[in-house]
């Protein structure tokens, strides 16, 4: 199962008693868990099979509006949720399916909202791009492009106000960095030394146009530059990059000294959403991405590698991750439609005053 082509982490045997006490350095050297590298495997897989159960019911007309599937990203959202502390929030935009399982939400809740029913995590209202789970600290999807941003920024802001110590991640993509609000955003949260991590993930494309047709400055991470925001690239396609390179930006803005912004290069394979062709890129293109920096598989090779897990051990993970997603499309399938009274809940909050 070897890929001679993918990058290969140098390792380590740790002290531990047992295999799983055992230590492998990733690519930054830092020392990772063999039972994390396999949660992370896990997650990532999750989010791969679901997205791809996604476009498959969604071809089949039981997923209606759009629908922007995660496929090829899957490194970013569990890298950075393995950083995440007990009430950091997460809010991000329409691509979000991935996020919301990385945080931990129930695969059958996110599919039966895709679906439109009742069981959905926001009751069938929400759909793809508007998901919401304060249980899960996720605050959005959102449709709006860029407008993340400046609500994430707000949860910065209710953070050092309440002094609780947390921090919001705050997602966007290369499309959203040329937003005007993004800007503003960013002069606050300096300015105001709020703890944020805005999290750019950078898949070349935005909706359409290549990030070289559309900005004048295609290293994004020196976006916060003019307002002395610190920021740093990031190979997204490799989750122990991510993760550590999510720690050090979390430990920035948790210990009072401002935002961070962190630029992950990734890929979509899919199109910008499920109505969009892709014919901008070639074929070539995408497969030579999927043959070489596929964030999974990259990862595969390394578990085998550290001797985490084997063909077998790693093919049983995939089953059980399959079954999942499939009891969730067919709870999805099956579930109950809201009832019409619903339109009309949870428009408002009621005060007591």
């Amino acid at each position: 199962m070897a890929r001679p082509s993918a990058a290969k982490p140098t390792t380590s045997r740790g002290a531990g008693k047992d295999a799983g006490a055992a230590k492998a350095k990733d690519v930054t050297g830092s020392a990772v868990d063999k039972d994390q590298l396999l949660d992370f495997y896990r997650s990532m897989l999750l989010i791969r099979r679901f997205e791809e159960r996604a476009g498959q019911l969604y071809g089949m007309g039981l997923i209606g509006g759009f629908c922007h599937l995660y496929i090829g990203q899957e490194a970013i959202a569990v890298g950075m949720q393995s950083v995440k502390a007990p009430g950091d929030q997460v809010i991000t935009g329409y691509r979000d399916h991935g996020h919301m399982l990385a945080a931990g939400m129930d695969p059958k809740s996110v599919m039966a909202e895709l679906t439109g029913r009742f069981a959905g995590a926001s009751k069938g209202k929400g759909g793809s791009m508007h998901m919401f789970s304060t249980e899960a600290d996720f605050y959005g999807g959102h449709g709006i492009v860029g407008a993340q941003v400046s609500l994430g920024t707000g949860l910065g802001l209710a953070n050092r106000y309440r002094e609780n110590g947390n921090v919001a991640f705050v997602y966007f993509g290369d499309g959203a960095a040329n937003q005007g609000q993004v800007y503003e955003s960013f002069n606050m949260a300096e300015l105001w030394r709020l703890p944020v991590v805005y999290v750019i993930e950078n898949n070349q494309y935005a909706m359409g146009t290549a990030i070289e047709r559309s900005s004048s400055e295609t290293h994004l991470y020196r976006r916060g530059a003019s307002f002395n925001i610190p920021g740093q690239e990031v190979d997204g396609m490799d989750v122990s990059a991510v993760r550590e390179a999510g720690l050090a930006a979390a430990e920035h803005a948790r210990t009072g000294k401002g935002p961070f912004i962190l630029e992950m290069k990734t890929y979509r394979y899919r199109g910008h959403s499920m109505s969009d062709p892709g014919k901008y890129r070639t074929r070539e293109e995408i497969d030579e991405v999927r043959k070489n920096r596929d964030p999974i598989d990259h990862l595969q090779d390394r578990l085998e590698e550290v001797g985490a897990a084997d063909e077998a051990a790693l093919k049983a993970i995939d089953a059980e991750v399959k079954a999942i997603v499939a009891d969730a499309a067919e709870f999805a399938r099956t579930a109950p439609e809201p009832d019409a009274a619903e339109l009309y809940t949870d428009v408002y909050t009621e005060s007591a005053a």
